[in-house]
């Protein structure tokens, strides 16, 4: 009698879940959240080290100059999301809070992740030089264009924003990049020798992420200060929002007939939004006990597309999988079939020579 096959479980997915359960009891506090501060920067400059030592040159000049690509990116983070966002914003001023309603249209107003954008275009085996350069130039931009546009169309509630965020950007993300594409030629061999490294510090970066930032929302208490009614509102808007632009972004680079790995990386770079940069310039932008609420639409929706996003990396990677399985078995016929046809020639030959 044969045994039932048990369920495949996305063992990723597991461990976010596991992630976001730890935060809920034991939540970083005090000294360990600072160290968990040190710990997610460490992770997020290990990636991007490792990233730049595996990334050619020509690989890397050739995401910047795909301009198709890059457009789209921009345009899911600063049109199609603020656009969404306004109207979101508007209905939802009627059963929500005031704060929450800022909150939704702030959300669509921010950069792009980096960290988490990249680790999951690898993950789904996409164009990791395009993704990264998108991720990078949607932070650096944000850094004017969000103030910007908050003061455009939240009532002049702009700010200055820290110009530390720059260096910051430039410590963590660039510096470690050019450091990896300086000791490529030393590291090279070793880093294609030892593959599963890599995959460790994309998983392990977005663990951390996920510990840190709901840690962070659980310590502030954030989560008492609605009721469980807003709670659901908010958390359907930012799901329809994030599927509204997944599906959005996925039509047109299909549309306009772009290959898998430059979608992947406009899907996952087009429907990202930082948290990790997002709550500080709602600090500025917001000051006031309200900003906890502004940024609630936001931390939810930064769960919603780990979760979300997760699992579409996994099933682009299965994709591509059965692909290159369905590949070597069509060669592995082909080949037989060949061998096939040169034995039976074979045969014929001798048969008509023994005539």
């Amino acid at each position: 009698m044969k045994r039932p096959r048990m369920p495949n479980i996305d063992t990723f997915l597991v461990a976010l879940v596991a992630a976001v359960a730890l935060a809920a009891i034991m939540p970083a506090r005090g000294a360990m959240a600072v160290w968990v501060g040190h710990a997610v920067t460490a992770a997020v400059a290990l990636l991007f080290f490792l990233y730049g030592a595996k990334l050619s040159k020509e690989a890397v000049l050739e995401g910047m100059s795909h301009w198709r690509l890059q457009s789209l990116v921009f345009a899911s983070t600063y049109v199609l999301f603020p656009l969404i966002g306004l109207a979101m914003a508007r209905a939802s001023r009627l059963f929500l809070p005031e704060e929450l309603s800022a909150g939704l249209l702030f959300l669509c107003l921010l950069p792009s992740t980096v960290q988490s954008s990249i680790a999951f275009t690898a993950i789904a085996r996409g164009n990791v030089p395009a993704a990264l350069c998108s991720a990078s130039m949607s932070n650096l931009l944000g850094v004017v264009l969000t103030p910007a546009l908050v003061a455009l169309t939240l009532g002049g509630h702009g700010a200055g924003i820290d110009p530390h965020a720059l260096g910051e950007i430039a410590l963590q993300l660039l510096l470690p990049f050019a450091l990896g594409q300086a000791l490529r030629p030393l590291l090279r061999s070793a880093l294609e020798d030892h593959r599963a490294v890599t995959a460790l510090v994309d998983r392990g970066s977005i663990l951390l992420i996920v510990y840190a930032a709901f840690g962070e929302g659980m310590v502030a208490g954030i989560w008492g200060q609605i009721g469980l009614r807003d709670l659901l509102i908010v958390l359907g808007l930012d799901g329809a929002m994030l599927v509204a632009v997944l599906a959005a972004t996925t039509a047109v680079c299909r549309l306009l007939g772009l290959g898998r790995a430059d979608e992947i990386a406009v899907v996952f770079c087009g429907s990202k939004k930082s948290m990790a940069g997002g709550i500080p310039m709602a600090n500025v932008l917001f000051p006031g006990p309200g900003v906890a609420l502004v940024v609630l639409p936001l931390m939810l929706f930064h769960q919603t597309q780990l979760f979300a996003c997760a699992a579409l990396a996994r099933r682009y990677a299965a994709r591509r999988e059965d692909r290159d399985i369905a590949r070597a078995c069509h060669a592995r016929l082909a080949f037989d079939a060949d061998g096939i046809r040169g034995a039976a020639e074979l045969r014929d030959g001798r048969h008509r020579v023994g005539r």
